[in-house]
């Protein structure tokens, strides 16, 4: 059995009000093209699916799509809730799409047995994973009123060992001999972070140490950091958002993980995802900008998206009225690429475009 776990699509998402439905597109085209190749059995995604609770009509679409182009490949899906997901919304069809194959768990069920999702044949799965959403900090039994931060912070911890230690002793209990895995949404301690990666409840704020995971599960893919990364150990995992979603991911490496369990020992593989827009930053001063500018022109499919900085020692009107009419120009040129943000820095201080400019002047 081969199992590929992605995370953090984060359907619906905009980087300085332009859409990213065609980058998701061609990733969810890529990724059936891997399934297939690969000869996945299952996949699983750990959470963020969407990237508001209330996501747009076109995301929902886009959303449907996908499970659609991926349920005819014949495979098992698990699909958990993230901290930005509406676990009503992500719930909403779930009887529906179990007849797809497809497991949906938007939230923490009372009844935990729930998260227990057999792979492969119900009645003897290869292997067993204990599909747990993000865990809100009311959904945690130890919580009280009158706690301390210290205590709160240490209750939550608790509460989020005590529902993977006792996911583990579930899957021990009914399904012995299956190869036990984990799915999660959190935020493990020590994890590298980047700007798209909203602050969630303060209950992960502080980091779940990665030796609380219980040691019977042979892998654990995490969902929540964008940048793909080891959480403490080799066999838990963040696979990372499958797309670019701000301009500090332009250098990470994506990627999905996928693992093989005819293998006697589990050992991840990462399938760099292909990139398809390219994200740039320039900065400096009007000469340098211009000339890095001059006869750029974006190279993948999608258009490339370049965000400015304009470094200068003392206001000058003239400089940044000729940096708003260079922008206009450049988004006017046919070049396969558009400035969606310029902003400038005088002395240590930034001043965005917005606050300078009424209308930015930037194809919307």
């Amino acid at each position: 059995m081969k199992i590929l776990h992605t995370a953090d699509w984060h359907i619906g998402k905009r980087l300085y009000q332009k859409e990213l439905h065609n980058d998701f597109s061609l990733f969810i085209d890529w990724l059936c093209q891997t399934i297939n190749d690969q000869q996945v059995d299952v996949l699983l995604v750990s959470g963020d699916v969407f990237d508001l609770a209330n996501p747009s009509a076109e995301a929902r679409q886009l959303y449907y799509s996908a499970l659609h182009k991926l349920s005819k490949l014949n495979i098992q899906i698990v699909l958990t809730g993230g901290n930005h997901d509406s676990p009503a919304m992500l719930n909403a069809p779930r009887e529906l799409l179990m007849a797809l194959n497809i497991t949906v768990i938007g939230e923490l069920p009372a009844n935990r047995e729930e998260l227990i999702i057999p792979l492969g044949s119900r009645s003897e799965p290869e292997a067993v994973v204990a599909a747990i959403p993000f865990i809100r900090d009311n959904e945690l039994r130890k919580l009280a009123p009158g706690q301390s931060y210290e205590e709160r912070q240490e209750a939550i911890t608790d509460g989020i060992r005590e529902i993977f230690d006792e996911s583990a002793k579930l899957i021990q209990k009914h399904y012995p001999s299956a190869t036990p895995l984990a799915m999660g949404h959190l935020f493990a301690h020590g994890a590298s972070t980047s700007s798209s990666e909203r602050e969630i409840q303060v209950g992960n704020l502080a980091g779940f140490e990665s030796n609380q995971f219980p040691k019977e599960f042979k892998y654990i893919a995490l969902g929540h950091i964008h940048k793909p990364q080891r959480a403490g150990s080799d066999h838990i995992l963040y696979s990372g958002s499958p797309v670019p979603l701000s301009f500090d991911e332009k250098n990470h490496d994506k990627r999905v993980i996928i693992i093989d369990l005819n293998e006697e020992k589990l050992n991840p593989v990462s399938v760099p995802v292909p990139s398809w827009r390219e994200l740039k930053r320039l900065k400096g001063n009007l000469t340098e900008i211009r000339s890095e500018l001059s006869g750029f022109s974006g190279s993948d499919k999608l258009p490339a998206f370049l965000e400015i900085e304009l470094v200068e020692e003392h206001r000058n009107p003239a400089e940044i009225m000729e940096l708003e009419t260079l922008v206009e120009q450049f988004n006017e040129a046919d070049n396969n690429a558009e400035i969606l943000k310029y902003f400038i820095t005088i002395t240590g201080e930034s001043i965005t475009s917005s606050s300078l400019f009424q209308n930015q002047k930037i194809r919307s």
